[in-house]
């Protein structure tokens, strides 16, 4: 095997460890969705507790509401019962809207510890909320074993939407 070879299962690998296979798509509404919220916060009023607690319970209710709208259209259309069981498989499923924040809280979190300032620390989640979108991009490539051209493409799409939630800050402050 080559070097190329090594370093790009050596990056898959890495990568799959922030992405799962299991609904992808959860994990990137997830990090939008965090992007966003940390994007309107100022952290000039808040403590980091508030922002810490109000990113938590934000993630919870687009997990609960996304899982619940899934689960309640696909009910519709199909004319079935809602069951327990449907509703913890919808849960499961997408788990991982809250899951791919932890990246993101980690640096909030991290910052928090080291004693940096709450508005420092924002803009440092929000930079990994924006490197996650890329990673996620450049993983999707990777799965595919995307040619070099296809993989600049995939990474300029997921830096524009990472550029894109930074901006909002910028918007919004």
């Amino acid at each position: 095997m080559g070097r190329a070879a090594r370093a790009r299962r050596a990056t898959t690998r890495m990568l799959d460890r922030l992405l799962p296979e299991g609904n992808p798509a959860g994990a990137v509404y997830g990090t939008i969705t965090l992007g966003a919220l940390l994007a309107a916060e100022s952290g000039l009023h808040d403590t980091y507790l508030e922002t810490v607690g109000s990113a938590v319970v934000t993630l919870v209710i687009y997990w609960l509401a996304h899982s619940y709208a899934e689960l309640l259209g696909h009910r519709l259309t199909d004319r079935t019962h809602l069951t327990t069981r449907d509703l913890g498989r919808a849960l499961a499923r997408d788990r991982t809207i809250v899951q791919s924040a932890s990246v993101p809280l980690l640096a909030l979190l991290a910052c928090w510890a080291l004693g940096a300032s709450q508005e420092t620390a924002v803009t440092v989640a929000l930079w990994a909320c924006a490197a996650c979108l890329l990673a996620f991009e450049l993983l999707a490539g990777l799965r595919t074993r995307a040619r070099p051209a296809e993989l600049l493409l995939e990474g300029c799409v997921g830096a524009a939407m990472g550029l894109g939630v930074l901006a909002l800050r910028v918007i919004l402050h």
